[in-house]
């Protein structure tokens, strides 16, 4: 005789793996996210200037060290210095692209005055039509 009680399948998500790399992925952005860095290592000078509002898209970010060497934050290597014409069309590009595009300086406060105009007239040349100065918030 077979049995009035059939086995079924049971359909129960088990979520204790799901919830271990969720919190594995927390540990690692937590982590990574403070290291994460626009552009190359300057020292900004202090302003008291209103921080703008984050926006989804990359910013563009040229720096300008004491030395006078421009590098591109959107660039294959941002950590290397750029020449004037290469920087100018990979900028242009990326207008392009995303004309609403945010543009910034970062110059090192030590960084020759005629450096960062050269930098600014690059971007003007690259048609960027507005241009941000970053600095450091002031500390007093």
């Amino acid at each position: 005789m077979l049995s009035a009680k059939k086995k079924r399948p049971v359909a129960e998500i088990n979520v204790v793996p799901y919830v271990d790399v969720m919190l594995v992925l927390l540990v690692i952005f937590m982590v990574t996210a403070p290291m994460i860095n626009q552009g190359v290592d300057v020292n900004l000078p202090t302003a008291n200037a209103k921080a703008l509002n984050a926006q989804s898209e990359l910013p563009i970010v040229i720096s300008v060290d004491k030395h006078g060497e421009i590098f591109l934050n959107i660039s294959e290597n941002p950590l290397n210095a750029m020449y004037a014409k290469t920087l100018q069309v990979e900028v242009a590009a990326a207008l392009l692209r995303s004309p609403k595009r945010l543009v910034s300086v970062r110059a090192d406060k030590d960084a020759n005055y005629a450096n960062v105009l050269r930098a600014m007239v690059l971007l003007q040349d690259a048609g960027v039509a507005n241009i941000g100065l970053e600095t450091s918030p002031n500390a007093a």
